[in-house]
């Protein structure tokens, strides 16, 4: 067993969408997970939830329309649900897949909660849209509860978001010590569940955390040695699209930095990976951070290929 620990971050297209669809995407993360284990890794997944909570929120609130007897979902309790079953279809096939190459490893979901600060400029200015399109009339009494909307291209709306910045994670000794009892652990899956402290209790946010920075944050307290950032690209570039396209290899901080201020990266795509691998790399020695995909996960991690910030 190595010493080294890798904080895995699977993007959506690692998942799926619909329920079928996740089944069978799992599968083939499962098979990048084994890979990373069977290097003597010990190893923490975290994951996207975007179109998993997107779809929960929608039926929920759906529901408690149709009948008023029930009350709605609030999005921390949606958050909690896609936590519960995204971690279910995921720690069941990184088990058989583990199993069938002779792994006996327990793999376990933590729910995850995730403080935030109520007063985060990101509560100003939410971004992240969810839901199904609403009408106009539906659109105004979303914002008569104090919900924001925006308009859409084809003329109607949905809500919106803020997405906070994470500040520590509930669940934080859970996951050292089944991770010192040499399990595979999932955790903070989309971005964990943001909430408030108010004296003892925790209170759900009306927010999502983007997920890249809550899996940099994580990596960054268990004192991880590499953050591994799974996406839709085997290495990031520049002037994407272009005669001018540039392929990022390694990469240093100041190099990432500069980028960045630049404004190569999208806001909310591939910025907050970003912003995620520099924060970890800066915050500790002999980091680091390489954004790959999930064909690419082994390879990006023995520094093959991928883009490595270090």
């Amino acid at each position: 067993m190595s010493d080294r620990t890798v904080v895995a971050a699977l993007g959506h297209r690692a998942l799926g969408t619909t329920l079928p669809e996740q089944k069978e995407a799992t599968k083939a993360s499962a098979k990048a997970i084994a890979d990373l284990v069977e290097q003597g890794l010990k190893v923490v997944i975290s994951h996207s939830n975007a179109p998993q909570v997107g779809m929960i929120h929608t039926a929920m609130n759906e529901f408690g329309k149709s009948h008023p007897n029930y009350t709605f979902a609030p999005m921390s309790v949606c958050s909690a649900m896609s936590q519960g079953y995204i971690g279910y279809d995921l720690q069941n096939s990184i088990r058989a897949e583990l199993i069938s190459r002779g792994i006996y490893k327990p793999v376990c979901t933590i729910l995850t909660q995730v403080t935030i600060d109520p007063y985060d400029d990101a509560f100003a200015e939410p971004e992240k849209i969810i839901g199904r399109p609403l009408t106009k009339d539906e659109a105004e009494e979303e914002e008569k509860k104090g919900n924001f909307v925006t308009e859409l291209e084809d003329g109607s709306y949905k809500r919106i978001l803020a997405a906070p910045k994470p500040h520590s994670i509930v669940e934080l000794d859970a996951v050292k010590v089944l991770l010192a009892a040499d399990q595979v652990v999932i955790a903070g899956g989309g971005g964990g569940i943001p909430v408030m402290e108010q004296g003892i209790e925790l209170k759900g946010a009306s927010a999502v955390i983007e997920k890249d920075l809550l899996c940099g944050k994580l990596a960054e307290l268990i004192n991880a040695d590499d953050l591994l950032i799974l996406t839709s690209v085997e290495k990031v570039s520049l002037h994407m699209g272009t005669d001018k396209e540039t392929f990022l290899e390694t990469i240093s901080v100041e190099d990432a930095k500069r980028y960045m201020a630049e404004g190569h990266f999208a806001p909310g795509s591939m910025l907050p990976k970003f912003e995620a691998g520099v924060s970890f790399v800066e915050n500790g020695k002999d980091r680091r951070a390489i954004i790959t995909d999930i064909p690419h996960a082994k390879a990006g991690y023995l520094g093959k290929t991928g883009t490595i910030i270090q």
